[in-house]
């Protein structure tokens, strides 16, 4: 797979949760933080105000979409000064995983399509840590198609759920996530495009050694080979690699490896030699202690903590949920 689509493959676990809601005035909803997860809202009808934890009230109108990459507290109003009464929300409150319920009696000045994915912060994409506490990408004419066919496609499954919801919504949350990060990155570029990954992602040199890294974590790169893939000479490479990257490509390519393993061990059965071999370690005493420095716990240990065969380590790096949101007329959210 591509970078991109790599990143969402990596750092997402469990399902993602969404509900539709609608708003009567006066209304104001806060939506606690919730680390290790990210969550989205999108205005469908009406409008609204969005409170950062930080920052000034920002005015949210149809089509408009906001990102929280790390799952920051916010909360959404009818009106800056209407006070914000109700209990937080959050996603283990309890209620089904797709929610819509009905819009009830008068007409709701504003109907929101809220959202959560679960993270695994010990998988997260360094890409995902360059994103700013929250996203805006306010609807414009003749822009960000893409997110208004994902999030039309994803208001109609959720307003009128028929028999494959359980399958649609998750792969419709999982494109909208895509299309939002492409959106962001592709807005970054053209206001800073020599600044961290968005530049990385522009650069066709820079993207074409990391595309190869990710097809094939197991080969034995060398800084000569991925220079000549991007064309450039071995110095100049690794300086435009580690500027854009943040790190020097071996040491992303380990990294990299080590989240294919995380992923292979925790979606697989492969033994734990095979998975070594695949990612590039000639031996399974070698992977392990890559693969323990990396996630501080032993890749088999690892495999039995996803199943649930063993407690997880109770660290803050390996603790993780989602965020997500509610309102006034909705079913709260709670894993299945």
């Amino acid at each position: 797979m591509d970078v991109l689509s790599d990143v969402i493959a990596v750092m997402r676990t469990g399902e993602p949760r969404s509900a539709r809601v609608a708003w009567h005035a006066p209304w104001g909803q806060r939506f606690r933080a919730v680390p290790g997860a990210a969550g989205f809202q999108v205005v469908l009808r009406g409008s609204c105000w969005l409170l950062p934890e930080n920052g000034a009230p920002i005015a949210l109108s149809v089509g408009d979409v906001v990102f929280f990459p790390r799952g920051a507290a916010h909360a959404l109003v009818d009106h800056p000064a209407t006070p914000l009464t109700a209990e937080d929300c959050g996603p283990s409150d309890g209620g089904a995983r797709y929610a819509a319920p009905a819009d009830g009696p008068g007409t709701p000045t504003a109907v929101t399509l809220c959202g959560a994915y679960q993270l695994d912060p010990r998988r997260a994409h360094p890409l995902l840590a360059s994103l700013p506490e929250v996203v805006h990408l306010p609807a414009q004419v003749g822009r960000q198609s893409e997110i208004r066919a994902a999030v039309e496609l994803l208001g109609g499954e959720l307003t009128d759920p028929r028999p494959g919801v359980d399958a649609v919504v998750p792969a419709l949350l999982d494109t909208l996530l895509l299309y939002v990060l492409r959106a962001w990155f592709t807005d970054a570029t053209a206001h800073a495009p020599q600044a961290g990954w968005a530049a990385a992602l522009a650069d066709p040199r820079i993207t074409a050694a990391l595309d190869a890294l990710h097809r094939a974590p197991g080969r034995a790169w060398t800084i000569t080979e991925l220079g000549a893939l991007a064309q450039m000479s071995r110095a100049a490479f690794a300086r435009r690699f580690t500027a854009l990257v943040g790190r020097p490509p071996l040491a992303y390519l380990t990294w990299w490896r080590m989240a294919t393993a995380a992923r292979m061990l925790r979606e697989g059965d492969d033994p734990l030699g095979r998975v070594a071999e695949r990612v590039g370690y000639g031996s399974e005493f070698a992977f392990a202690a890559a693969f323990k420095r990396e996630y501080g716990t032993a890749p088999g240990r690892y495999r039995r903590e996803q199943r649930g065969e063993v407690p997880a380590a109770r660290s803050p790096a390996a603790q993780s949920s989602n965020a997500s949101g509610g309102g006034q007329e909705h079913t709260r959210l709670r894993s299945p």
